[in-house]
């Protein structure tokens, strides 16, 4: 399996995001914040989480998951996690 870009990572958690909290594809940006400006509630953030795991073969720390603020922070773990 071939390691996918930031820019496809960002892509299938736009997909995610809109599949989990109907969040537009459009609207996802790495600055953007999955409460304040993407309107995700705690509940829709750990399914988010799930199929992040699922679609990217990864395992996200729960405990993490308070830390995750910004798309961006999604994104830095996803590219962690793929990397080690």
């Amino acid at each position: 399996m071939t390691v996918p870009t930031r820019e496809e990572i960002v892509d299938q958690l736009a997909e995610i995001l809109h599949e989990v909290a109907g969040v537009l594809p459009a609207d996802v940006t790495e600055e953007k914040s999955l409460v304040e400006e993407l309107d995700v509630d705690s509940l829709a953030m750990a399914e988010v989480i799930v199929v992040a795991e699922e679609r990217f073969g990864i395992a996200l720390p729960e405990e993490e998951m308070k830390d995750m603020r910004r798309v961006l922070d999604i994104v830095l773990r996803v590219e962690k996690q793929l990397a080690s």
